[in-house]
């Protein structure tokens, strides 16, 4: 009985020692014992997921702007000339028409003058041959008493004095034009917001005599909001749509315009569109020059997909979304659209809708991944 039992023993330790393996350590000498490991599975990854739905998706676009005057024009003088007389000043109210200042030129007083006794004595020539003519052709009525080359010489003279007296007209007006020149009206409505001469100064075209226009005139009360919007969120806005739009110097303020034009190509150097809004200030509070913060509706094609922002990895192995194919990871190729606050719109040719998603994507999750 003691000597199967003390066999029995030998051969569980001989099945030990099979087990394990030793060998010396090269430092010490002493033998070292290892045992063998076995490698387990991976385990799943815990995911949540969500249905891929069609919906719609609404953010704002906030996006700096700027005021200017509707209308706006630097008024210079048309002739070399002095400021004989100013009506208005800066922040003066003019009406279309309204006269804002008189010049004096005395050459061309002196050259009108000189055209309209030129005009005036052609006229009297040409009022005595024209008679002349009358008469000689009167008179050839009788037979044998004109000849008619008489006649012929009677009516080349009478065209010959018309004609010079139509080119002195057309001289005497073109002196009364250049002498109108000499007072400046306003073109249209508005404020003047800079006067550049005072009485006696001698004045010019522009860049022939002053390098300063006399007035410059602005329209206040219909503004423009210049707004250059990125090439990115072209296709969210178009012609008459709504702009809320706030300025530091009414902080408490919300105003409001329309979209009125567009430019439609993109600015070479910006990358972004050109646009205006028509904004009435009827009250005056707002001014040309001022800087605003303009914010634009964006709403999404209604037939898109909107998923969580987790949900979309972007990695440098491109941007992508995690599906569960019965509870397997598969990449799925995505590009983005608009980007809300927690959620953004993803195209792709194989979305599908009713397929299930991963919520919280990461690069971790490869194409294979089990997840649970």
């Amino acid at each position: 009985m003691i000597t199967k039992t003390m066999i029995a023993s030998f051969v569980l330790t001989g099945l030990f020692l099979a087990g394990c393996s030793s060998h010396p350590d090269k430092a010490t000498g002493e033998q070292k014992v290892s045992t063998a490991t076995v490698p387990t599975a991976a385990a799943p990854t815990q995911a949540s997921t969500f249905v891929l739905r069609n919906g719609s998706l609404h953010t704002e676009l906030r996006i700096p702007a700027e005021l200017t005057a509707y209308r706006e024009v630097d008024l210079y003088a048309k002739v070399n000339s002095y400021v004989k007389t100013l009506t208005v000043d800066v922040g003066s109210e003019v009406r279309a028409g309204q006269l804002l200042a008189t010049l004096e030129a005395p050459e061309l007083v002196s050259q009108l003058a000189a055209a309209e006794s030129k005009y005036r004595s052609q006229q009297a020539i040409y009022e005595s041959s024209n008679a002349t003519y009358q008469r000689v052709l009167d008179a050839s009525q009788t037979p044998g008493t004109i000849s008619k080359n008489d006649v012929d010489i009677a009516v080349a003279k009478r065209n010959s004095d018309l004609a010079q007296m139509e080119a002195a007209l057309s001289d005497f007006k073109a002196s009364s034009t250049i002498t109108g020149y000499l007072t400046i009206y306003a073109p249209f409505d508005g404020v003047i917001s800079a006067r550049n001469v005072n009485l006696g100064a001698y004045i010019g075209p522009s860049g022939k005599g002053s390098e300063m226009p006399i007035f410059t005139l602005q329209q206040q009360r219909h503004l423009r909001l210049v707004i250059e919007v990125p090439e990115a969120y072209k296709s969210f806005f178009k012609l008459n749509d709504r702009v809320r739009f706030t300025v530091r110097a009414f902080a408490d303020r919300v105003f409001e315009g329309s979209i009125s034009r567009r430019a439609g190509v993109m600015d070479k150097a910006l990358r972004s569109e050109h646009v205006e809004l028509d904004v009435q200030n009827d009250d005056g509070k707002l001014s040309p020059g001022m800087v605003a913060e303009a914010v634009i509706g964006l709403d999404s094609q209604p037939n898109s997909f909107v998923v969580p922002k987790g949900a979309v990895v972007n990695s440098t192995e491109g941007v992508f979304m995690v599906g569960d194919v019965n509870g397997v990871a598969q990449r799925v190729p995505v590009r983005v659209g608009m980007v809300g606050d927690t959620v953004v719109q993803v195209f792709g040719e194989k979305l599908i809708a009713g397929e299930k998603f991963v919520t919280k994507g990461s690069e971790e999750l490869r194409n294979g991944s089990t997840l649970q």
